[in-house]
């Protein structure tokens, strides 16, 4: 259903089977990604997998290969004194819904942004939310910007950047209040993902189940939920 990057990145082969029933297996590493102990990875219609460091998988008392209940296991990491930061949604295109958004032409009030739109930028930002703003996470050096321009403004703004040395593109969207609801999030998203997987990424929408909006973007602009994601930082 996805691009083998997506896979290959998430999951290891012997891991891509269907799984029926809710356990997790621990995988134990020497290392993990983005400067964390513990990755808790749940796949929609696939298998759930806890990632952890030697030193955790003592704490907790887990070995290689077990299989544990995911309220054990977060009743065991409450007994540690660690914390999960808080879930991530992910969101990817299904290649069949790759194949639709190559063919599509851009409109012209959608374009890549650069440093010549600074000012724009700069307005668009001012007008929007800050919470709204950490949470989207879009600025303009970023690998990958685009913007979509309505009344002589941007209204929109999307970024990227390459997610953990991969070749999965990480995005954000932000569209300013008085404009939402009418489609120029889904024409902005759409528009760099475009770009993205026309120079070999796979554009990843992230976002927390309990927002709604974020939610119903990704779904709008064809992507589909992947799984769930969430992380103990090193430091616990």
């Amino acid at each position: 259903m996805y691009s083998p990057i997506v896979f290959d990145y998430w999951l290891p082969t012997y891991e891509r089977e269907p799984a029926f029933d809710e356990l997790y297996v621990v995988r134990i590493a020497e290392s993990l990604p983005t400067n964390t102990a513990v990755t808790l990875l749940d796949v929609a219609e696939g298998p759930s997998i806890v990632r952890m460091i030697p030193t955790f998988a003592e704490r907790l008392d887990l070995v290689e290969g077990q299989r544990v209940s995911g309220q054990q296991l977060r009743s065991d990491l409450d007994a540690a004194g660690v914390a999960l930061n808080g879930a991530d949604q992910l969101f990817y295109l299904p290649r069949h819904a790759q194949d639709v958004l190559r063919a599509e032409v851009t409109p012209e009030t959608t374009r890549q942004l650069t440093g010549a739109d600074t000012r724009a930028f700069e307005q668009f930002t001012a007008a929007v939310p800050e919470r709204e703003l950490d949470e989207a996470f879009v600025e303009l050096d970023h690998w990958l910007v685009y913007g979509t321009f309505a009344d002589d403004r941007l209204i929109a703004a999307s970024s990227m950047y390459p997610w953990q040395g991969s070749q999965l593109a990480d995005l954000g969207i932000v569209t300013l209040p008085d404009y939402r609801g009418r489609g120029f999030a889904t024409q902005t998203v759409r528009a760099i993902s475009a770009h993205a997987l026309g120079g070999g990424y796979e554009p990843q929408y992230r976002c927390q189940p309990d927002n709604v909006g974020s939610v119903a973007a990704a779904l709008a602009a064809g992507f589909t939920r992947f799984g769930q994601w969430d992380v103990v930082p090193l430091n616990d």
